[in-house]
């Protein structure tokens, strides 16, 4: 009898007991096939996290790179410049195993009609709006040097930094026959970049590109390369260089009554003693023409001088 109520008295304990008091008992395949199943699932969680994450990240970047960044360091003279001319093209530069000026000459050799000078211009236009920034003159301030030239129309010109050749073509394809066009740079690889880039123009018969020092090669013009004067000059070369050069070709007499100065770039990055010479000497008449940085909406002008001798 004491017997049986003890056992009633615990088995009615246990029918008291809640859900989550009683022990759980699994047979040890489904033990087994629990452990396999949460094995399995969390890697997978793990890997598709760290998927999206990636993925969110490159995406966030992407947008920084191509959209955000370019489109508030476009007001900046100092912020666009250290963006473009600095950190993306070490980026692009590491990352085509290439530099900037290559990827220019490719863009023309992909885009432009070989022998079609405008083509080549457009072309270049074309790929630094829209894939890279890079220091040509142009397609705004690139009017005006068209303008220029136009109104000039000369029959001999120098050209103070070719880079990868954009103004050389620019000027040349607007030159009368039998008019020369000499253009200076000193920097040997840019200067393999242009001539490929003016010979894809057609333009190698008009254009005279020389290697070197703009201070070491304008006392040779007259000697070296037959001229006597330039008509018109136009200077995109280093900015501390336009004042020390400019006083060179005077020297050297190498501006006529009427030659013509043309400086890109006076505003940004700028070249104050360079304006504040030829705005006050009475040798000049100067004009000053408002535009924009080249491919930006950062202030930048051309100062057109012509020498009155």
């Amino acid at each position: 009898m004491e017997g049986r109520r003890r056992e009633e008295l615990v088995s009615n304990e246990g029918s008291h007991m809640s859900a989550s008091e009683k022990p759980h008992i699994f047979s040890s395949h489904g033990e087994r096939r629990a452990e396999k199943t949460g094995s399995v699932a969390c890697p997978h969680m793990m890997w598709l996290t760290l998927l999206y994450s990636i993925t969110g990240g490159a995406a966030l970047l992407y947008a920084l790179y191509r959209w955000l960044i370019p489109a508030v360091v476009q007001y900046h003279a100092g912020l666009a410049l250290i963006w473009h001319d600095v950190i993306v093209e070490r980026i692009l530069d590491t990352v085509t195993q290439s530099t900037r000026p290559q990827r220019i000459l490719g863009a023309v050799q992909k885009n432009a009609t070989r022998g079609d000078p405008r083509s080549v211009v457009r072309a270049i236009d074309q790929y630094c709006r829209n894939q890279e920034w890079a220091m040509n003159v142009g397609d705004e301030k690139g009017c005006i040097l068209d303008s220029v030239v136009s109104e000039v129309n000369p029959a001999t010109v120098l050209e103070l930094g070719t880079y990868c050749g954009y103004s050389t073509v620019r000027i040349a394809s607007l030159l009368p026959p039998h008019a020369k066009l000499i253009t200076l740079e000193f920097n040997p690889e840019f200067a393999v970049i242009a001539r490929q880039v003016i010979a894809w123009a057609g333009l190698e018969d008009k254009i005279q590109l020389v290697e070197g020092a703009s201070g070491d090669l304008i006392p040779k013009m007259k000697e070296q390369f037959g001229v006597e004067t330039f008509d018109l000059v136009f200077l995109d070369h280093w900015k501390d260089r336009y004042l020390p050069d400019t006083k060179l070709m005077e020297e050297c007499g190498l501006l006529r009554k009427g030659s013509v100065l043309l400086a890109d770039n006076v505003i940004c990055p700028g070249t104050p003693e360079y304006l504040e010479f030829v705005r006050s000497s009475p040798r000049y008449e100067s004009q000053y023409f408002k535009s924009h940085l080249e491919y930006t909406k950062v202030e930048d002008g051309m100062e057109k001088s012509v020498f009155l001798g």
